[in-house]
Parts: structure tokens; sequence; C-alpha cells
């Protein structure tokens, strides 16, 4: 689609355009993170948006189940091929990354990608990663990462498959004692993966020293048939991303050598002599990066959403505003307003926090390299809450773009059931986000009891400030309204250990005060988090060097966003005196205004994600606005319209008419 040809597009969106006060190429930058950035994803995505080899000859909805997984892995080997053959410094991960929408039904390559290649980075000593990553990087070994399980997932400590060290060998047994043991939903476990890193109970001495990283040829490279003492499986259909081969794994007292451990941060010597790491969190390190990437995905994926609802909202005319005037564009109503833009908004405040956490993340991983684990609560921490909250919201987001789209937002076409359903499972995998909401409290906690004793972590100093913000005012700056909600996580956090504190005091174990305090303690965790990405979100867009119009926009979303969340969770803002009756009244009215400032430049915002259609994937969100032509012409595709009569028909409705029931 020439973007620069009106003639080919819908007049409603021609008009919107019309209305931009902003530079988009500008905005697009700051989404992209630089004009550097903005330029390699567009090379990138030229590069295979004009490569018949990941076109589908009939849509995937209309595929077999074993069809759509070799499909996918089809594109997938050829993806890799293609960016290994031209990568000149840049970053194969971040590239993938930018590619949301060429692999429309997931990637059964991607764990090797964003878990595998990385535990061995982060895992495995010098001697070890000159073995094994070399070859995994040119895609010598294809691996996965296997640590929930049948019956354990995020409750690692829980993990029951075993590793046994074998002195006189110098072996480790793995195996699988229970049916709950089971290795269960690696991506690439069932069918594409030979190698794997398994995480395991390890046992040395007749002792237990908790979950350690192993590396385990699974197949044999050659056959890529199973190896003996393995067995391996696909779990069956999930509610999506079902090209995915996520796997069941299962041992059968398997030996590997003693190198096979994983062993920078721990080891077992040859006699079984364990030395155990600088901290007992280092083995997660892998999770804790695979979550920073899970608060950018997620804010791809709610582009995507946003991009199709914003789009369709300004082609889709319906009903009337004035009796007897001509059907307005459904993006003039309020309420439409108010589904699709807080979405808009909350798409920036997603990619700020989510550079904010890759830049902690960084530079953790560089004071790990010198021995020092001082930062690696906090972002475990961060990473937990963070991902939670993002993956929460993103899932929402997108729910609300596809009711917002009405009847048709229900159709595959229209792509926002595919993009729900590989966003919520964010919800679940890699850390469920209850649990992970928990372990965020608890760490609120001890930092809470710790005023005044240690110097807090800088995401957590704020629970030492008292200050009182409660105004008559009816005017807050971005400021103001991020401050309270400082004051309402404080609230929270504080109320939350009064609580704990008193049951105890009463003679409860402090592991019943926890489970009877936990839906406040979850409330305290999300508020925390929420201040956080607000906090970014007010700091990134005060101090970005940008022209007025971008920043002007940038401000109106950032403010609408810190009013929406206000307006969801008022209670807490009133309960903590952070805001009065008349305060929240004002800014509910404030943020109608919003919508109506917003909604002229609505389609160039998102706009500005410049997202190729080929990628989008979307009847009702095309570039050019043509959704109906578009819906008809993708009705046609389905194999139940090659003949007018169905077999169907012959076999069982004809019967049925001339039974004579």
């Amino acid at each position: 689609m020439d973007k620069n040809n009106e003639r080919e597009c819908n007049e409603d969106l021609i008009r919107e355009r019309r209305k931009c006060n902003f530079n988009i190429e500008e905005l697009t930058n700051i989404v992209d993170g630089g004009k550097a950035r903005t330029a390699r994803r567009r090379e990138i995505q030229r590069l295979l948006i004009n490569d018949p080899e990941f076109l589908d000859e009939i849509p995937q909805d209309y595929m077999s189940h074993e069809d759509r997984y070799s499909n996918e892995l089809r594109k997938s080997a050829h993806l890799m091929q293609k960016l290994a053959d031209q990568e000149s410094g840049h970053d194969i991960h971040q590239d993938i990354g930018a590619l949301t929408g060429i692999l429309k039904d997931g990637n059964p390559l991607m764990v090797h990608l964003s878990m595998f290649i990385p535990a061995i980075l982060g895992q495995a000593n010098s001697e070890q990663q000159e073995k094994w990553l070399g070859r995994s990087l040119r895609n010598e070994i294809i691996g996965t990462y296997a640590q929930t399980e049948l019956g354990h997932g995020t409750f690692v400590r829980g993990l029951e498959t075993r590793a046994t060290y074998d002195p006189t060998v110098e072996e480790f047994v793995l195996h699988t004692p229970t049916i709950t043991a089971t290795k269960w939903w690696p991506g690439g476990l069932g069918k594409t993966c030979n190698y794997c890193v398994v995480m395991a109970q390890l046992y040395t001495q007749g002792r237990c020293y908790g979950p350690h990283p192993f590396i385990v040829q699974l197949r044999d490279e050659e056959t890529h048939r199973s190896l003996p003492g393995i067995t391996l499986g696909e779990i069956g259909p999930r509610l999506g991303l079902n090209s995915n081969d996520n796997g069941f794994l299962k041992f059968e007292n398997h030996r590997i050598p003693r190198t096979n451990m994983l062993m920078k941060h721990s080891q077992v010597l040859k006699d079984g002599t364990y030395v155990k790491p600088l901290h007992n969190k280092l083995s997660y390190g892998t999770m804790m990066l695979v979550r920073v990437g899970i608060v950018g995905a997620c804010s791809r994926s709610l582009q995507y959403a946003v991009t199709i609802a914003t789009r369709y909202s300004a082609v889709r005319h319906q009903s009337e505003i004035v009796p007897g005037q001509p059907e307005p564009q459904i993006l003039d109503y309020q309420t439409q307003q108010y589904k699709v833009i807080p979405q808009i908004a909350s798409v920036f405040a997603l990619i700020f926090s989510a550079r904010s956490l890759s830049k902690i993340q960084s530079s953790v991983t560089a004071k790990l390299k010198d021995g020092n684990t001082d930062l690696l609560p906090e972002l475990h921490s961060l990473s937990s809450g963070l991902k939670a909250l993002s993956s929460s919201d993103a899932s929402w987001g997108v729910e609300v773009c596809r009711l917002a789209c009405g009847g048709h937002g229900y159709l595959a076409s229209s792509n926002l059931p595919r993009t729900y359903t590989g966003t919520t499972c964010a919800i679940t995998y890699e850390g469920e986000n209850t649990v992970l909401l928990l372990q965020v409290a608890r760490y609120l906690i001890k930092s809470y009891r710790s005023i005044g004793k240690e110097t807090g972590a800088s995401s957590v100093s704020y629970l030492a400030d008292q200050t009182s913000l409660a105004s008559s005012s009816s005017s807050f700056s971005n400021k103001a309204l991020v401050q309270a909600f400082k004051l309402s996580a404080l609230s929270l956090v504080a109320e939350a250990e009064a609580r704990l504190q008193k049951l105890c005091d009463m003679g409860q174990e402090f592991y019943h005060a926890w489970n009877y305090c936990s839906v406040l303690l979850l409330k305290c965790a999300e508020a925390h988090t929420r201040y956080y990405i607000c906090e970014k979100y007010e700091q990134t867009v005060d101090s970005l060097k940008a022209s007025e119009g971008v920043k002007n926009v940038l401000q109106s979303l950032c403010r609408l966003y810190l009013i929406y969340h206000i307006t969801l969770t008022h209670g807490d803002f009133l309960k903590c005196g952070a805001l009065t009756p008349r305060n929240i009244a004002v800014l509910e009215g404030e943020m109608c205004d919003l919508l109506a400032v917003l909604r002229p430049q609505a389609v160039s915002i998102v706009d500005a994600f410049d997202i190729p259609d080929e990628l989008l994937g979307s009847t009702l969100g095309c570039w050019d606005g043509n959704v109906y032509q578009r819906l008809y012409d993708e009705a046609l595709k389905s194999p139940l319209n090659k003949t007018d009569v169905p077999d169907a028909y012959y076999k069982y409705l004809l019967p049925l008419m001339k039974s004579s029931l």
C-alpha cells in the first residue's frame, strides 16, 4: 500500500490524517527508540514483507494442527536464515522482537532465541559457553528452556525433576519420579528442539541443594530421534499460538556429564562437593531476563490492537447522535473514545517502563560480572511487578479494542482474537501474575520494615516519605498526580504491614497471617508497580527533547493515563487522603475533555506505530480503510465457499429433511 496515494484510501481516514498537528515520523522514532532503530526495523520489515516465503497459500485458520506447525516452522527457519545472512553487528533478538506479525501464530524457534541462548550466556561458565554458545548461535543445535512441570509452575522450589550426582562416573542422573514431575509447556520442546536447559533439583552427597540448570541433549543430532531414557511429545491445542509445539518431557534415569550442569554461579566438584553461588536467586536470571522482554512484547501487542480499533472506529458509521442527521463515525461517540484512547495512552506507558526496566537489567548484569548482587532483589521485584501489570493491562486492552469493533472484532480476519490469545498467555507464563505480585509485596513489606535501618533501593525509597497531597485545589500538574499514586501505594503498604503485624501480635504464625492478608498485599503490589509506571511515564515525557506538537500529544496521553487509572481505583486515593471527592470529580470531567482533545489526533498517533498491513494482518485495521471490501474478500477464502452445495448437505441435512420426523 502506497501511503502517499490518498486516492486509494477511505475518505474518512484521509480527513482524519489531515487533522494531524504533530510530526508523525518524529513520534515513530520515539516509539522505536531512535532514528537508527526505526531505519533498522523498516529495513528488516521490507526484507521479509517482500519475500514470498512468508505468504500463506491459505489462511492458517483453515489448516490442520500439524500443517500449522509445519507451515510456521518453515517460515521460522527461513526467517532465521535471512536474518543471519545479513546480520552486521545488529542484535538478532531485537530484530525478531520487532517482527511481531510476520509469524502470525507463534514461532517454534522463539524460545531458542529468548531463553535457551540467554541461559547459556547468563548461567554457563566460559568453557561451557565455548562448547555450546557458538553452536546455538549458528543454529547447529536448537534448544528450549524446561522449568515448568505438570504439577508445578511459578513455585520453582517445588519442582520435582531430580538431578542426582554420581561421583563414581562424574555424571548426573536425571529422573522424573512422578507424573507431576513431567516437564510441561516449553515452546519448541515437543518436536523442534534437540537440546534443552532443564531446571532440576540438585542432589549430591545425600543432600538437596534446590533447583539448578543443566544442559541436556534430547534428540540425536542426525536422526532427530529421542535419546534413550527421554520421552518427548507435544501437549495439544491451546487457546492460542497453536503453531508452537509446546511440549512435555520425561526422564528415565538419563545420565549426563557433570560438566553439563551450568556452573557460572554454582558448581559441583568431581568429588560431589557443592560450591554455592553468591546469591541464591542467580539461577533464576533467565526468567528475570524474559520478564523484562515480556513488558516490551505486551506494548507491541497493544500497538496492534489500538491501531486496528482506532482506524476501524474512524471508518465505521453507526446510529445517530443528532436525530435525522447522517450516521457519525463511531469514534465521535465519547463511549468509543473512552474504550480506545486510554489504550493508546497505555502503549506509551508500557514502552517507557520497559525501557526503564531494560536499563536496570543491563546495570544489574554489569554489576553481577563484578560479583555485586545488591540490586538483584530490586530487579526481581520490578521485573515481576511490571511483567504482571503489563501483561494484564495489555490483555485487557486488546480485549477492549476487540469489543470496540463490535461483531466484526469477533472475526479471525480482524486479527484481534489472535492478538488477544497471543497476549493473554503472558498472564500465566514465566510466572503467574498473582504469585509474582505477592513476591513484590514480600519485597515491599521487607523494605518498609527496614526504614531507618538501611538505605532502600531507588524503587522503594518513597516508602519513607510521608508527604501530604490532599488539596482543595481543582488543578493538579502531572507531577502532582504521580505524587498521588505514590501516596496511595505507600498507604496500602503501610496498611498491609500493620495488619500483618497485628495478626502476628495476636499469635498467628507469619505464613498464616500472610495468607489472610494476601488480597490487600496484592493491592499494595499493584499500586506500587502502577506508581512506578506512572512515574517513568511522566519523567520520560517531561524530559523528552521533542517538537511542540509531539510533546503536547505525549503530555496529553500521559495525563489521560494518570487520570484514567485514578478513576479506576479512586477509592484508594480517597481513603489515604491523597485526593478529595472534589478532586476526583474535577479529574473525571478533565478526562472527558482530554478524550475530546486527543480524538482528532488518534488516527495519526496509531499511524506513528508504523505497522505495515502485511504484519498487522487485519481486515479492520488496514492503512487504506477499505474495511468492507476486505471483509468480503476474506470471507470468499473459506473452504466452504468452494462449492454452492457442500457434501455435508447430501450426507446429513437432506436425509434429515426427507425423514418426515
